[in-house]
Order: C-alpha cells, then structure tokens, then sequence
C-alpha cells in the first residue's frame, strides 16, 4: 500500500502529477493507526481521474486525497457528470455536455443548484442564440422538473438534448392534433389560425388552445399598466410575441398587480412575497392571494388553484387574465358614477329593467345612441360580426371626437387598410388599445369589446341631466336600496363562487325568478331541489317566478330557516331585507355545513363554537387583544383581534411594524385591509370589505371567522 502522501509528493517534496490515470482505487488496514489528515495544494494530480473507488477500511474520507485540491474535486465531478448525462441523452456529445455545465454553473442558481424557471429561455439562448423563446418554452413543458418554479442541472440538459432530438427528427407540424381541434370546436384549418394549441403531459387525448391575438394584447395592456412598478418594473416588458406572458405570471406577483390596477386596494400588497427568487411555498402564497382576492372582485375561479398558475397553465392563465381586466375596463359603467347614462333608456322602458343590463349590453347601447345622434343608419348588436367592416366604429369615433377623427376611412375599400385609418383616428384621442386591423377584421369579440369600453372610459360623450323628473326617478331608485350595498355585493360574489349560472351582477334583480338561489340551495343540500317541479324555461313570467321563490321559501322552512314575515312574492319583488335575510341564511348554512364535515364530531357548528374558537387561538398567540363575547364586540373594529387571531393559526405570519394603533378610521381600515389580504394569503376565500370589519358588521365577520376556522381544520 502507497503513503497517501508519498502519491502526492515524491521524494523531494515535489507536487506529482499523473496525467493519464483514469482509475484510482484507494485500500485500508481494519483496524488503522490514527494519523493525521493530509493537506494538499491547490494543484490537480490526477487531471484525467473520472473513477475513484475507496476500500471500506480506508481511515479517511473519500475526499482526502483532494483535501485542498478543490480543481482535481471539481473535475473528477464533472467527469461524472458528462458520463452519467451522456447515458441519459445519448444525442449530446460529452463536449457539449461540458459546455452546458459549465454554463449552468455560472448562471445564478438558488441555494439547492436550480435556476429559476423564468430565467431559462434567456440560459438556452446563451449556448443556442438561434432558439425561439416559444420553442423553448414549450419543450420545457416536457421535462419532468422535480420544483415547479427551478430548473436543476439534469433538468436544463435533458431540455437541450429534446430540443435537439426534436431538430433531428422534424416532426413539427402546423395542424393542430384532431383532439385539439375536437375539444375547442375547431374544425377548419381556416379556425386554426391565430390560435396556439397545448397538449397535455398529464392526458395525451386532452388538449387546449389559447387565442394569440389575446395573448398579445393582454401582455401590452400589463405593460402599459404596470411599467415602472417598484417590485416587478424590472421584468417588463413582457414580449407579446412570446409564451412569456405566463412565465412571467407564474409566481403571483404580476397578477397581484393587475387584480389591485383593475380593482384599486384589493390586496394589501405589504403581505406580498417580493424578490427574485421565491420559494416554492412563497409562491404558493402569493398565488393564494390571487385566487382568493380574484373570487372577491367577481372572477369566476372555479376548478382553479393556485397550484395551476404557479405551473403556468395558459389556458386558465388567459382566462382569469382576462376576466381581471374585464373587472377594471367595466368598473366605471355604472349608472351611479354616470347618472348620464339615464340617457340609454329606450322608449317606454323602465329604470329597473334597464339596470337588469350587464355592462357589455350596456356598452351597446352607448354605441348605437351615438350611431344614431350621428344620423347613421345602421346599428351594433355584438363585438363581432357588427364592427368587421370598421364602418360603426368610424362613424362612433367622429361622433365621439369629430375634430380630430374624420369619416375619411368610409372610403376605403380594402378591410384591413380601412381598419388601420380608423385606428389612426383612435390614435389621435389616445384610444389605440386593445385592437389591431387584424382583430377588428376577424372580429374578436373580446378584444373589440375591450376597446369599446376603453372609449366610453375615456370618451362617454353623455350630456349631463337637466330634467327633475329625470333625477327624481334615478335618485330614488339608486338611494332606495344604498344601505344594503355591500352586503348585497358579498352575497352576491358568494353566490357566483358556487359557480351559478346566471351570473349574479345585482343581487335583488338577479335572483327574482329564484332560480340562482334555487342551485345554491342545492349545492349546499345536495338532492332537496326536485327540478322537475322547477320553472326553467326563462324569461319566466311573474307568477312562474312566484312559484319557484314559493318552493325556496318551503325548502328553507324545511331545513329551520327563520322566515317569518317572507313568502315567494318578497323575492321575487326584490325586496332588498328580505332577500338578504334568505341569502345570508344560506351563506351561514353553507359555513356550518363545511366546519360540521371538517370536525372530528360531524356536530353542528355554533356562533358560540366559532367564538370559543376564536379566543381560544389568540389566548395562544401572545396577541394583546381581549377576549369577544360576539361578532358584534365593538373592539373588533380596531383590527388587532383579526390580526390576533391569524397570527395565531399561522405564527409571524403578522408583521408587527405593519400594525397600526387603530387612533383613527383611516389606520382602522389599514389594518382590516392588512387581515384580509393576510387570510386570503393562507388560502380562505374572504368576501367582506375593510369597512365591515370597521363598522363592525357581526354577519361578516362570522364569514371572516368561518372561513378561517375551516382552513385551520
């Protein structure tokens, strides 16, 4: 057996070096001489190593030849590492190999050796420049990383070698899979066009597609709308071009952003998790946020969790993208910010009927009573086929504007050319958004919708009221009912999140003919609704109506609502007490049922239950805030006792430093936007608004409480 140290150094102390050893292979005694470890220089003695063996007695580590010889360590590892990549994907060659390596070891890894999955594209385009960020995108969607949100080093290297068995093999098609097509309905190649499709790694049979010309216009209007934020500036633009739109959404902090743009101070962003590199489970959070916060603005979110935006599912992705800038363009279509809009009424209808109206029928209107002040003989009845053409939108632009946006376009015969004109006359008002020649001339529905809405934000053109009786009519009708707003406006987005159709948009309108409280009722007691004896043929005439609400009432007084005074007739009117009295007794019927399925006992839930509960977690938390008898202690108004009782489920999950002293209004509903955006942060679906919490609503913040007390059990 050689001397550790006579293999290193001869004789005369000399480093020794042995260039074409391959193989080493190092022996020990049983019961070896304790002798200290040796130390070496930073040399390489063994440049060409790629195998060492240790004999079980060897006395030392099996680094110990290399202690201090971290270049020989270093490449002994690489060694390894082309051999067993090289065995992996057999298309590289053990040179490239030892080029990605290198070039994923100098890239800025986390802790744990991965790279940032966002960061990817940008490290394959450093070793093939020529690669397209979609091509590259979509092949990573093949590789089965072990993070969702980090690329490992096995992992970057499996993703060149598809790439390049994809290049060998040239199986790239431009028709989509018959799958494809059959799941969207796609039957032409002519319907294909302008659409990506996305198969699944999960179903090989399933498959989705995404509209291009959304994803482009959907990435400019977040440009446009978040360019130069303090936390996430650095990452914009995002290239409408590209798939990068959902590499960029993965991590929750871009559509955070947009959900607080299109709806302002819906997520206290002091609970956001910031950086450059999150964490898996920060991720998860922020993702949570925007879920739960995406559910309190009246995104429908059913069948999406956080889970599926942190892997980056476009489809969905697109979908809640949309729906979020849909909230923020339809925010300001409201009669009660633009009385003006009194104007839209047609002959002989009534005020009620008329604010039965969702925003985009609304949008309608607004567009043919400009066509028709313009003296225009035609009219708008969708986005689409309507507008084709470009002649309504010319003409509503010089009605709108005339100064500045002429009918020149009219005479120009060429679709798109007469799209591009009239866009240069949108240009001029600063209205060019959303909407290219291409998508006027294809007629997409949304995007053409967004830009409607985009004029009447910026552009309504509605002359003010001057009629008394024209005020008189609208005060009463729009103040009658003011007191109840925000309550109706939770129960309604509680009704939407069971994922009822229609969709709830004016709680005492939408529910008169009782078929949404109807289905709710039947989610929350599955089996009691007996459909056949249900009108569901809409529009139903009144006494159709009274019958359904009749059978609400009686299925209610079945399951020990308390009713007294309310028959059928009370919904079906709208009579806003009543009908909230129904609605919140199925919302807290609905909390019960689930805190009763998720405790040990299966026994029904209390007020008192959820109070004791509630106490018991901030008595444990260190939290200062006293005890509550009821949901109605006027010391919930401060916040504390939320912030108590989160800190409690979840602790240091409260900043302290974030917590105001509650002195005034103004830091009281900090603090109740800081525990909201905290619950939702932890994954509970949160419908109250900081003011409830201020003025100290008991029925919300039972659903507050409820909420958490079923996310902890």
């Amino acid at each position: 057996m050689i001397d550790v140290c006579g293999l290193i150094r001869d004789s005369g102390g000399n480093m020794a070096t042995y260039p074409r050893l391959l193989k080493l292979q190092l022996y020990g005694e049983s019961n070896p001489p304790l002798s200290p470890r040796p130390v070496f220089p930073d040399l390489v003695p063994f440049p060409s190593l790629s195998n060492l063996i240790v004999d079980t007695h060897y006395p030392f580590g099996d680094d110990v030849v290399f202690r201090g010889n971290k270049a020989t360590l270093k490449r002994l590892a690489l060694k390894q590492d082309i051999q067993r990549l090289s065995k992996k994907n057999p298309i590289l060659k053990p040179w490239d190999i030892e080029t990605f390596i290198s070039t994923f070891n100098g890239l800025d890894l986390d802790a744990n050796r991965g790279l940032l999955r966002r960061k990817v594209v940008e490290a394959v385009q450093r070793i093939e420049p020529e690669r397209q960020y979609d091509e590259i995108s979509g092949m990573l969607k093949e590789v089965d990383v072990s993070r969702t949100d980090h690329v490992e080093l096995d992992e970057f290297v499996e993703l060149i070698a598809r790439l390049r068995t994809a290049d060998k093999a040239k199986l790239g098609s431009s028709k989509p899979a018959a799958a494809a097509k059959a799941f969207e309905g796609i039957t032409s190649d002519k319907a294909y066009t302008g659409r990506t499709v996305l198969g699944s790694r999960q179903n090989a049979s399933s498959a989705h597609t995404i509209n291009e010309d959304e994803r482009e216009e959907f990435a400019n209007h977040i440009n446009f709308a978040l360019g130069g934020d303090a936390d996430i500036g650095y990452r914009l633009p995002i290239d409408p071009h590209t798939m990068q739109l959902f590499d960029e959404a993965r991590d929750g902090l871009i559509l955070s952003k947009l959900i607080n743009y299109s709806a302002p101070e819906t997520i206290d962003e002091r609970v956001l998790n910031r950086g450059r590199k999150l964490s898996p489970f920060q991720v998860t959070e922020n993702n949570n946020v925007v879920i739960n916060s995406a559910k309190a603005i009246g995104c429908s979110v059913v069948n999406i969790g956080s889970q599926d935006l942190a892997e980056g599912r476009e489809h969905l992705l697109l979908g809640l993208i949309w729906q979020v800038i849909k909230i923020g363009l339809f925010a300001n279509i409201d009669i009660k910010l633009h009385p003006e809009l009194y104007r839209l009424l047609d002959e002989g209808e009534a005020l009620e009927d008329f604010l039965k109206l969702p925003a985009d029928a609304i949008l309608l209107r607004w567009f043919n009573y400009h066509l028709a002040a313009a003296g225009w003989s035609r009219r708008v009845s969708n986005f689409s086929g309507d507008i084709k053409d470009s002649e309504n939108y010319t003409v509503l632009l010089s009605q709108l504007v005339p100064a500045q946006c002429s009918r020149d376009p009219l005479r120009e015969q060429d679709l798109a050319s007469r799209a591009e004109l009239m866009l240069q006359n949108a240009d001029r008002i600063g209205c060019r958004r959303y909407v290219s020649p291409k998508t006027v001339v294809n007629g997409n529905p949304k995007l053409n919708l967004a830009f409607v809405a985009h004029l009447f934000n910026t552009h309504p053109c509605l002359a003010p009221l001057e009629d008394t009786s024209e005020h008189a009519e609208l005060d009463d009708l729009l103040f009658r009912n003011q007191e109840y707003d925000r309550e109706a406006r939770a129960f309604a987005l509680w009704l939407n999140s069971l994922n009822v159709d229609p969709f709830v948009n004016y709680l005492f309108e939408d529910v008169k003919d009782g078929l949404v409280l109807l289905q709710a009722f039947d989610k929350i007691f599955p089996g009691t609704v007996v459909w056949k004896r249900v009108n569901k043929n809409v529009p139903l005439m009144r006494f159709k109506q009274i019958e359904n609400t009749n059978l609400l009432v009686d299925l209610s007084k079945d399951q020990r609502f308390s009713l007294v005074g309310i028959q059928g007739a009370d919904i079906t009117d709208g009579t806003p007490t009543l009908v909230l009295a129904i609605v919140w007794q199925l919302m807290r019927a609905n909390i019960i049922q689930t805190l009763a399925s998720l405790s040990a006992h299966g026994r029904e839930v209390t007020d008192r239950d959820m109070v004791a509960w509630a106490n018991k977690i901030v008595a444990g938390s260190g939290g200062r805030a006293p005890p509550i008898r009821a949901f109605g202690d006027q010391s919930l108004a401060s916040g504390h006792y939320l912030l108590d009782v989160l800190n409690g489920m979840k602790p240091g999950i409260v900043d302290p430093s974030l917590v105001a002293a509650a002195h005034s209004d103004e830091e009281r509903k900090r603090n109740a936007q800081y525990a909201i955006s905290i619950a939702r942060k932890l994954g509970a679906t949160i419908f109250l608004l900081p003011e409830d919490i201020v003025e100290v609503k008991p029925k919300m913040i039972l659903t507050f409480i409820g909420s958490l007390m079923a996310l902890q059990q």
